[in-house]
């Protein structure tokens, strides 16, 4: 299977976070509140749309049309990564995992010098336009023709995509919305001003999708049957529409809700204030100005 290591991290989440919710209410002696179990939907909602995207046959199809396969990039990107981000599941992640390693790791990142620049460096990724430049760049590199044959070709190449997908999707959504224990402190007017600028790209590998005349994948214009019959410029062109469409519309709609709480709220009690869960104690992120 192409994306057996995508998947199996998957199951390995679901697992890890069952566990840690576990542990956080034999600790506390109570169930989880109603506010936990409405993250811990999220995020196995999240984990669910993973597991469509790449264990259905949407994959399979993917191989044989651009417009599937553009539907997984959207599923990914747009929809599991800000669901995971909404459901705020790194406490719980790293609950169960022995105490020995858990300190070892902890204290390891904080106080080693050699990983000094790596903090940095995700210092940096982490910050706003840290985040979107990451999400850009694995956006239109994955989208060039040479990257995109050897995701075709090579099962590993195509995992490394869509495991790249994710990790850039929640690094930049997680710039806008608080998943504790880390808290958004980017001003709203700044949050849909990052939003609007990630969809810049998107838009862009649409346009040219839809107003190209010759296929810009060769391998997909190669293809003898094309299932449904359509033409190789034809399957670009619906390609071109789902991600026009069904790409930005999460952004779309996130910027709906930041622009709605920042007018009902005002600018003074928009610092700090967020669509994700504010439960857990949080630490600011996201503060330096984009």
């Amino acid at each position: 299977m192409a994306d057996a290591l995508p998947l199996g991290l998957t199951w390995a989440a679901l697992w890890l976070h069952i566990l840690g919710e576990r542990v956080a209410a034999r600790r506390t002696g109570r169930p989880r509140s109603a506010a936990a179990r409405r993250r811990a939907l999220l995020f196995y909602s999240g984990l669910a749309v993973i597991a469509v995207a790449i264990a259905t046959p949407i994959e399979t199809l993917s191989k044989k049309l651009l417009w599937t396969h553009m539907i997984q990039h959207v599923l990914l990107i747009a929809v599991a990564a800000p669901l995971i981000v909404l459901g705020a599941p790194w406490m719980s992640l790293w609950r169960p995992l022995p105490l020995a390693p858990r300190r070892f790791l902890a204290k390891a990142w904080t106080r080693s010098g050699s990983l000094a620049p790596v903090r940095s460096l995700c210092h940096t990724l982490g910050r706003p336009v840290g985040a979107l430049l990451v999400y850009t760049v694995t956006l239109l590199a994955w989208h060039l023709p040479g990257p995109y044959y050897l995701t075709l070709r090579n099962s590993d190449v195509h995992a490394l995509e869509h495991l790249m997908f994710i990790g850039a999707g929640v690094l930049l959504w997680a710039s806008v919305i608080s998943s504790p224990p880390a808290r958004v402190t980017l001003a709203y007017p700044r949050r849909v001003l990052l939003l609007v600028a990630a969809m810049i790209p998107n838009v862009a590998l649409s346009m040219v999708l839809a107003f190209s005349t010759a296929p810009i994948y060769p391998y997909y214009a190669h293809i003898a049957e094309r299932p449904g019959g359509i033409s190789a410029i034809t399957d670009q062109q619906i390609a071109a529409g789902i991600m026009w469409s069904a790409g930005d519309l999460p952004f779309a709609v996130a910027i709906a809700m930041l622009v709605v709480r920042w007018l009902g709220t005002g600018e003074q009690s928009a610092l700090g204030a967020d669509l994700g869960p504010a439960e857990l104690p949080v630490v600011a992120r996201g503060s330096a100005a984009t």
